[in-house]
């Protein structure tokens, strides 16, 4: 069993910058894409940005790219969502997740592991 676990999520003003990170533990011998995804109140999960296993790829959401950055540190099975300029539209509940399939996917049903989620709240 994997289990994930955010940290680092809080409230912050707009422009105002936030570093999410993601623990993996239990069977961390896999190798997992990660990803990060997020739901705000009334709305549908969604893509946020995945990074490969090597990290040698990684995919974002129009509305994050050139702001956010993923980025994963394997010797501490550890996965990062930098997050910059922060709007008010980027608040929501931040979700990790985890798939050991070849192909990086971009939607929920890809990934069969996932954290609680850590809460981001961005005032205007």
């Amino acid at each position: 069993q994997v289990h994930l676990a955010e940290s680092g999520g809080g409230l912050v003003q707009t422009g105002g910058s936030q570093r999410l990170s993601c623990v993996v533990s239990g069977r961390t011998s896999g190798r997992y894409n990660m990803a990060w995804f997020r739901q705000a109140p009334g709305k549908e999960r969604e893509f946020v940005a995945a990074i490969s296993w090597y990290g040698n790829n990684e995919y974002y959401a129009d509305s994050v790219r050139g702001r956010f950055t993923i980025s994963r540190d394997n010797a501490e099975n550890t996965v990062y969502l930098q997050m910059n300029s922060l709007k008010p539209e980027d608040t929501a509940v931040y979700y990790c997740a985890a798939d050991q399939r070849s192909v990086v996917g971009t939607l929920p049903s890809h990934y069969p592991y996932w954290g609680q989620g850590t809460p981001v709240t961005v005032s205007s």
